[in-house]
């Protein structure tokens, strides 16, 4: 990898980190002065918004290669992410103020805080041991929360879906509408969820694996 590509993936990935720190931050903060799970949108939606868009580019270093995850995980892991929050929680107001948008929200930014700063610190060298373990370790928890804080929230959003015809004009020439959609996925939901979670678990069998036999040498 070129000195240009290593300094832009430790950027990027310092970026994201510090990002999703802040954001954490907030909603605990908030959850404390205000005793309640339900200004997790408030206090850092906008910022949660913009990481997640900005992630795309995940899939574009996969695309060109300058890392070697791929495309097809990526993407699918950004295109349910980016779904769940900028097509339906940010565009109902109803659900933002969720418990479901705390316990997603929660998820997502401890898996984050812990593996973005894995990547930036392997651009510069190599990841501590410990960070290494929790990134391959913390996601067998918070992985299965995020996806029940995801599915939970888009439950309790049908009926929002269906009140406000959401995307109508979208699906005017489909044969089912955006609510039917919905439904739909949520029943495909935990499938696809599947395959990125043995990956992940491949993964971590592959990681630490390496990991204890460098400890041993």
């Amino acid at each position: 990898m070129s000195r240009l590509s290593t300094l832009y993936l430790f950027a990027y990935n310092f970026l994201q980190a510090l990002g999703w720190a802040i954001s954490l931050s907030r909603i605990l903060s908030n959850l404390v002065s205000t005793k309640s799970f339900n200004g997790a949108y408030s206090s850092s939606g906008q910022l949660i918004c913009l990481l997640q868009t900005v992630s795309f580019l995940e899939v574009v270093h996969g695309a060109i290669g300058i890392v070697p995850s791929g495309v097809l995980l990526p993407l699918m892991q950004w295109g349910g992410r980016s779904h769940f929050l900028l097509a339906i929680v940010r565009r109902i107001d109803e659900v933002q103020e969720l418990p479901s948008v705390f316990v997603t929200f929660i998820a997502w930014c401890l898996i984050e805080v812990i593996r973005y700063p894995h990547y930036a610190l392997n651009c510069v060298g190599s990841s501590p041991s410990l960070i290494t373990y929790l990134r391959y370790t913390a996601f067998i928890v918070l992985y299965p929360l995020g996806l029940a804080g995801e599915m939970w929230l888009m439950y309790q959003a049908l009926s929002f879906i269906k009140t406000k015809n959401l995307y109508a004009d979208s699906f005017a020439g489909l044969p089912f509408t955006y609510y039917d959609f919905v439904r739909v996925l949520l029943l495909c939901y935990p499938f696809m969820w599947l395959k990125l979670y043995l990956h992940l678990l491949e993964q971590r069998k592959s990681k630490l694996g390496k990991q204890r036999k460098k400890k041993k040498n």
